[in-house]
């Protein structure tokens, strides 16, 4: 009898398993584009990808002839998620005038409905490393990763890292200079220690106090580096100011977001082992900390010897679908004389499996390795062209929907119609 009603009910549709063949396959793990892979998913995981793999018995076959197939892209810094408008406050839960700092947790904040969460899954973007902004201090607090699925259970791993200003916006938080902000920073942990120490004697309510309770207990996994720290830093001397805090905090897992004069301290980064998350289309001296910005910051890193992952830093924050042409860069910058680019399976690492890797996410997603979330994408073309689209992409084995504002604003005016006017101007 269970069999019959059992019979009687649809598979999930993560259950399927599904063989797309064929294709371009590109791993994501740095390695080269494969021609005619084959990549097989079944209940919400990669089984295998690459050339010679065997279609399973039963399984849905997709012809992907002439197209790519990629990991979903994993957008390695964005406020994805938590703004509609930015300029409309109702719509905009990056910034918090609040009592606590470090404490703030994005989490309940992120909304899966957002427009940007849409347009980015149709880009091709399966997954985000989602931060706060910080408004007034040093730490804005806690951010999270989160996945792009049409549905309402957006966060990959809630609270996985602290975010923290240590350039110029961590200087004018902190009263105006980096001395401040250094002193201010040292002091805090200095706090979060004593937390852990004695948490039913820590007051955290005295004037000399940076920390209150609920601040300092936010700090304690980051003093122990079971959280990491996402330090936003550009200039060359600040990674360095950076680097060397782990002479008085040596459990610090450290992330330096943004880095625009990474190069020039790359061997000190790689000696660190510390991954960096960059903006791939950050090229100009538009500040003080930025006066030695070039679009070879990345491949010079990542020559030598750094992790890059690429994230959209600043203003470009909800756009994370253009990572695709972050990573596109750093390829056509190997045809340019004088510049230092990536290879082509180099670029895809960084805005895949090096943004997961960067947030101890490795082992769970970001590339077509077995095991791993079926985070897979189709191309009509090179992924890394700007001409090319995705056509059809699974976040978790579950094929998502193709349409989003965006899109559906296209179709209805694309070849518009005489018709009656909208209610709205009905009087």
């Amino acid at each position: 009898m269970a069999a019959g009603l059992l019979s009687g009910l649809s598979l999930p549709a993560f259950a399927q398993t599904v063989a797309i063949t064929g294709a371009t396959v590109a791993i994501g793990d740095g390695s080269e584009p494969i021609p005619n892979g084959t990549v097989v998913i079944s209940a919400g995981k990669v089984v295998a990808a690459g050339a010679g793999v065997a279609v399973p018995a039963g399984a849905k076959t997709i012809d992907a002839q002439g197209k790519w197939v990629t990991p979903g892209i994993v957008s390695g810094f964005t406020r994805v998620g938590l703004i509609e408008v930015p300029a409309v406050s109702q719509t905009n839960d990056t910034q918090a005038k609040s009592p606590f700092s470090a404490a703030l947790d994005v989490t309940p904040a992120i909304n899966p409905l957002a427009n940007p969460v849409a347009v980015s899954r149709t880009g091709g973007v399966t997954r985000a490393v989602v931060a706060p902004a910080a408004v007034a201090g040093i730490f804005a607090g806690q951010g999270a990763v989160i996945d792009l699925g049409a549905d309402m259970n957006p966060i990959t791993k809630p609270r996985a890292f602290q975010y923290v200003e240590m350039g110029e916006e961590g200087a004018a938080g902190a009263g105006g200079s980096r001395a401040a902000s250094y002193l201010t920073f040292r002091t805090m942990l200095r706090e979060a220690q004593d937390y852990a120490k004695a948490p039913a004697s820590y007051d955290g309510r005295s004037k000399d106090s940076l920390l209150n309770r609920v601040d300092a207990q936010a700090l304690a996994p980051v003093l122990n580096g079971q959280m990491p720290l996402m330090v936003h830093v550009e200039s060359a001397r600040d990674i360095v100011n950076v680097l060397a805090l782990r002479q008085d905090f040596p459990a610090l897992k450290l992330i330096l977001l943004g880095a625009a004069e990474g190069w020039m301290v790359a061997s000190q980064i790689a000696a660190a082992r510390v991954p960096v998350i960059a903006g791939g289309l950050d090229d100009l001296p538009s500040s003080f900390e930025k006066l030695a910005a070039t679009q070879s910051n990345v491949g010079r890193m990542v020559k030598a010897g750094v992790t890059v992952a690429m994230g959209l830093i600043g203003d470009e924050g909800l756009q994370a679908r253009i990572a695709n042409q972050q990573a596109g860069n750093m390829v056509a910058l190997t045809k340019v004389p004088g510049a230092t680019g990536l290879s082509w399976g180099q670029a895809l690492r960084t805005i895949t499996s090096a943004p997961a890797e960067a947030l101890g996410l490795g082992d769970r997603i970001g590339s077509l390795k077995a095991g791993k979330a079926a985070d897979v994408v189709i191309w009509d073309g090179d992924p890394l062209e700007m001409t090319s689209a995705p056509v059809a992409v699974w976040i978790d084995g579950v094929e998502q929907p193709m349409a989003d504002r965006q899109t559906k604003l296209r179709d209805r005016y694309a070849d518009p119609v005489p018709q009656a006017l909208p209610k709205a101007y009905d009087w």
